[in-house]
Order: structure tokens, then sequence, then C-alpha cells
């Protein structure tokens, strides 16, 4: 399994959720569910049109300019990553190709999908939410498994986490950027 892009994820959201721990009741989860805190609400959903302000096809200069982007990293392929402020801080990634967002992820629950799968399920439970919809798949060295939704030319892709059976990581976008990389690895 290739664990190295998963705990460096972790790794990085975890660093953006340094501070106070607040531990949520049963409202949080719920599908959807929203625990409150102090003048904070955790952000629910995750789709494959992206998340808050964090759509699908935004462009990086525009979030940034409004206030939105909190780092980047430059990466290979014209691909930068970078992490979010406000309410999303610490529970999403962002990835930007060429100037545009092609990916978002998280390694926290919440956010749901729309039909309710997040991470700390089982492949099963997704199966058992999913249905038909979706697939359990595995990247071309056969050394990684995840679950695939289709939708339209977006995918909804949970993969494995790096210690335990289940899902580690949400990830959405369009599906010759997110399910590529996870099938074929990053291109340089």
């Amino acid at each position: 399994m290739r664990r190295t892009p998963i705990i460096l994820t972790t790794a990085l959201l975890a660093l953006g959720t340094l501070g106070p721990a607040v531990v949520a009741g049963p409202a949080a989860a719920a599908p959807g569910g929203v625990a409150p805190t102090a003048g904070h609400h955790h952000p629910r959903l995750l789709s494959v049109g992206g998340a808050g302000v964090y759509r699908i096809g935004a462009s990086l200069a525009a979030l940034t300019a409004a206030g939105h982007i909190d780092w980047t990293v430059s990466a290979c392929g014209g691909v930068v990553h970078a992490g979010a402020t406000g309410p999303w801080a610490g529970v999403v990634l962002l990835a930007f190709r060429d100037g545009r967002l092609v990916e978002v992820g998280t390694a926290t629950a919440p956010p749901y999908s729309p039909a309710g799968a997040a991470v700390g399920m089982t492949f099963d439970e997704l199966e058992a939410i999913y249905g038909p919809r979706g697939a359990l798949i595995s990247n071309n060295a056969g050394d990684a498994e995840a679950y695939l939704v289709r939708v339209g030319s977006r995918v909804e892709l949970f993969t494995g986490h790096p210690i335990r059976a289940g899902v580690g990581y949400f990830q959405v976008g369009p599906a010759d950027f997110v399910e590529r990389n996870f099938r074929q690895g990053a291109s340089c």
C-alpha cells in the first residue's frame, strides 16, 4: 500500500488542527450533523462539487485574494497543494492544477458525502450505502484498495487507512485527476 501520501496528508491535517480539542456529542455522529462549539460549526458536506467556497474549478488566485487559502506548496506537473481557512481549516486539503481546484480531500469526519459516507467507515459500510453506484478498486500496482463512486465525470474516492482497516481519506474531484492519481500515482 502506498502509505507516504496518506501519512503526509494525515500529518498536514493534524498540523492544521493543533489547538484545544472539542469533543462533539451525538449530533456530530449523524451524517450531516453539526456539533456546536464556541462560535464554530464543523463543516458538514463534501460532494463532487467541492466543499463550501472550495468549488471544483475555482481559481487559486481568486480564493487566495478572498482570504480562503492559508498556505500553498508547489508540486510537479503544475499542481499546487493548499490549506483552507475558516471553518474548513484543518479539515480539508486542496489540490489545484494549472490554477484551478481539482481535488478536495479530508481525513476527518464530518464532513460526509451527500449519501452519508465518511472517513472511519469500512468498505463494507460504503457498499451498503452506495450499492451498485460504487465499486472497490485497486491501484495499477495492486498494492492499495479504494472505494470509487462515479458522478458524471467526477468521483468520490475513499482510500484506505494506514493503520487500520477502512477509510482513512475521502477525496472528490474530476476522475481524470483524482482517480488517475490513485490508479497510476502522481505523474512526476
